[in-house]
């Protein structure tokens, strides 16, 4: 049982049509065809739990008013378990006035907070019995109640924190906060150098003052970045998605994020499920990405990379040998290339493999593995280099991101360029490791069928 605590307002949407404007005022006339409602705040975020993970419990406040009873309904309808705390005031409602799939005008109504009740015995035995709890705090004070903060604070299962800027700061120990790149700003006043530097000092900061095991900065269209163990952030970034609407998605990421963890997942997994969860919440039917052809040679770079440069554009960059080229390579290389607007690949040449894998490596040449590199479309160039490290052609390049694939089965540590990159003020990030995918695997799998 997955258990959501946290506010819940009613979001409602009027589409309409506008051909024409108000004759007394230069606004846009709306003429309304349909209005429907859902479930927003930790109510989206139950609603989608349930869809995702099975049985769902929403603890939460409702005030004795229309708005609370289509409330009622509507979480009763999606299979939602509510146990409602008694509140004062009108229920919190958000309207957007939208022409043609585009939001025109947001209205709020509810006013400020009002009081919250103590929540009941049932709901605190939901909480203890729980396999996962996500806090989805609107900053409408139901998670400063002391009676549900204490119970907070003292649970073995997991806890998701979802914050907000004007809510309180998490309960220490919580397995995973959410923030987005906003809110870390405003609440850690991480500003200055690049995007992902920020987010990572940010991240740092926040998971020391909360005392929570790992903070996951949410960044829209771009993905997510964690920081739960050692220095070097894992970055997970979204695939391409052309339009959707992004209203909720912060709230699929979280209720994706504690549905996975419910079901044993480390923390890595469940973020990098959320993105994907996030990513199919917010797009439209059939999105694609760009083909690109890349190429090889320190020539042909060094364009790519100026070209990108001039442009105001971010240089990304990866480095492997990427023998026997498979699954785990292109998912790693496709990660890599959504941080920036070019990916080179730093890749070994025959006599640098040779030295870090033996005699009987690489199975396929330089020139071949150069060659399959950049017919991929998420490569824009490949740069071949001797030495056993890539500092050398990394000096060259100065990318602005430098990439590798993490190991959801370690702890991530210092990468051994990470502070080389620093240097020239550059990142350096892990993306998700496709598991299971190695090539000493393959070699040792088809040397055991040909005997």
């Amino acid at each position: 049982m997955i258990v959501v605590v946290g506010d819940t307002l009613l979001d409602r949407d009027v589409d309409g049509e506008v051909d024409r404007l108000c004759p007394d005022a230069p606004a846009p006339v709306l003429d309304e065809q349909s209005t429907s409602d859902r479930p927003g705040g930790a109510g989206l975020a139950a609603v989608l739990a349930a869809r995702y993970g099975g049985d769902v419990v929403l603890v939460t406040a409702l005030a004795d008013d229309a708005g609370g009873a289509r409330l009622s309904e509507l979480l009763s309808a999606a299979g939602v378990t509510v146990f409602a705390l008694p509140m004062r005031g009108a229920t919190p409602e958000k309207v957007r006035l939208r022409a043609h799939d585009r939001v025109m005008l947001r209205l709020d109504r509810g006013g400020a907070p009002g009081a919250v009740a103590e929540p009941p015995e049932a709901a605190l035995a939901a909480l203890r019995d729980a396999t996962a709890i996500l806090v989805s705090d609107y900053g409408r004070g139901l998670v400063r109640q002391p009676e549900l903060r204490a119970a907070l604070g003292n649970l073995s299962a997991p806890v998701v924190w979802d914050p907000h800027p004007r809510g309180p700061a998490p309960v220490p120990g919580v397995r995973l906060a959410t923030p987005n790149e906003s809110e870390v700003r405003r609440l850690a006043g991480a500003n200055g150098g690049s995007r992902i530097a920020a987010a990572t000092r940010g991240a740092q900061e926040l998971r020391r003052r909360w005392r929570a095991g790992a903070v996951a900065v949410t960044m829209g269209a771009d993905g997510a970045l964690l920081c739960h163990a050692g220095s070097t952030p894992l970055v997970i970034p979204a695939s391409a998605v052309d339009g959707g609407d992004p209203c909720g998605a912060g709230d699929c990421f979280a209720a994706s994020a504690t549905v996975a963890l419910a079901g044993g997942a480390l923390v890595s997994q469940a973020v990098e499920q959320a993105v994907r969860e996030a990513t199919a919440y917010v797009s439209p039917p059939s999105t694609a990405e760009p083909a690109a052809t890349g190429e090889v040679g320190r020539d042909a770079a060094g364009k790519v990379v100026s070209g990108i440069r001039a442009a105001g554009g971010r240089v990304v960059a990866t480095g492997g040998c990427f023998d026997l080229l498979h699954a785990g390579h292109v998912a790693t290389l496709e990660a890599a290339r959504r941080l920036g607007d070019c990916l080179v690949v730093c890749l070994n040449s025959d006599a640098s493999v040779r030295g870090l894998k033996g005699p009987d490596r690489p199975v396929v040449g330089q020139t071949d593995r150069a060659r399959l590199l950049a017919a991929l479309g998420c490569v824009d160039a490949v740069v071949v280099f001797d030495e056993s490290t890539p500092e050398a052609v990394l000096s060259w390049l100065r990318p602005d991101v430098w990439v590798k694939g993490g190991d959801y089965g370690s702890d991530v540590a210092e990468l051994p360029e990470a502070d080389l990159v620093r240097r020239w003020g550059g990142q350096a990030v892990l993306v998700p490791y496709l598991d299971g995918r190695s090539t000493t695997t393959m070699i040792a799998t088809a040397r055991e069928g040909a005997r």
